[in-house]
């Protein structure tokens, strides 16, 4: 880890721990945005462009930018494997090398390869994971979201958790061609330099301002849920990383994810389709930590809060992580 990098005890005071903690949302969404975070953190712009260049090398941060609300634009889905162990390099290398996958790690369970994929709808996303099936010759299965309990990807890293905030839903719409460039500009995070949004309007084909005032409009009605510093949970000490799932009757379930989003030391909480008769479980929750010793009380309360047995598969090894990409850029 170099001398740049935080960590879980880094003092919350320094310009590394606050760049990232603070700026996870609620990004200024004006022409400077580098030098108007440079005044509120007590810096100067040079200073804060550097240090953010240097995290997201060093692997602190994925990017700075948008993410978006399932199902808001595109399709995505979360899905799996179960490969065998000798191949499991070679088709995490595969799988990882098509572009519409942002995450891919390994996990405890047969099915031991997850990851998740996006695209412009719901035919090119059944013809990536088509595509996956027959490179691999293992037939993915796909869990698409139903239900959101707790989808943010904030995370506090005072407390190590999630961070609390009034969710926007909003349910997928229309994209026009320009909405779509602009989509497919964003998608890599916002370029480090100066005056960021100029160089995506440019980009994208339109004024900086109107760039900047549709991402405040999507802002507004949840198609964007927060814009801002996307950091990685593993670089900056969360290395205990497990997915939860419960197996809970269709009636109950939504009482019960409403539940157990509310609980400490839940970063994600959503419903999923059944994948039968591979697959039972519906409800997932995503627990970070320091530790599996960390982790594992905080497994053992939610299956006591839910009232339904659970199954946790840790992560093994991240092969890929990325933000979603859903347009070709032109």
């Amino acid at each position: 880890m170099s001398a740049a990098m935080p960590n879980a005890a880094m003092p919350a005071q320094t310009l590394e721990f606050r760049l990232l903690n603070e700026f996870q949302r609620d990004f200024p969404l004006i022409s400077a945005p580098f030098a108007e975070i440079a005044q509120r953190v007590g810096s100067d712009e040079a200073t804060v462009l550097a240090t953010l260049q240097r995290l997201q090398q060093d692997g602190a941060i994925s990017r700075i930018g948008a993410v978006f609300a399932p199902r808001a634009v595109g399709a995505s889905t979360l899905a799996a494997l179960a490969v065998p162990p000798e191949r499991l390099d070679a088709v995490a290398a595969q799988v990882s090398a098509h572009p519409g996958v942002n995450h891919n790690y390994e996990r405890e369970h047969r099915y031991n390869l997850w990851f998740v994929a996006t695209a412009a709808d719901e035919a090119a996303l059944a013809a990536l994971l088509a595509d996956i099936g027959a490179t691999t010759g293992l037939p993915p299965i796909a869990l698409p979201l139903v239900e959101e309990f707790h989808i943010d990807l904030g995370f506090d890293l005072v407390h190590g958790g999630k961070v609390q905030h009034a969710a926007r839903r909003c349910e997928r719409r229309p994209t026009s061609d320009s909405d779509r460039r602009l989509v497919a500009v964003l998608q890599p995070g916002l370029p480090l330099v100066a005056r960021p949004f100029a160089a995506l309007a440019q980009q994208a084909g339109l004024e900086e301002s109107a760039l900047v005032g549709r991402l405040a409009a999507w802002l507004d009605d949840g198609c964007i849920k927060r814009f801002g510093v996307v950091v990685r949970h593993h670089e900056l000490g969360y290395r205990a990383n497990a997915m939860v799932v419960f197996d809970v009757p269709d009636e109950e379930v939504s009482a019960v994810g409403q539940r157990l989003a509310r609980e400490a030391g839940v970063t994600l909480c959503y419903r999923r389709a059944r994948c039968l008769p591979h697959w039972r479980h519906n409800l997932f929750c995503m627990v970070h930590g320091r530790s599996r010793a960390e982790v594992e009380p905080v497994i053992a309360r939610l299956s006591a809060v839910a009232g339904h047995p659970c199954q946790a598969l840790f992560s093994l090894r991240r092969f890929k992580q990325c933000g979603a990409k859903y347009f070709e850029a032109a």
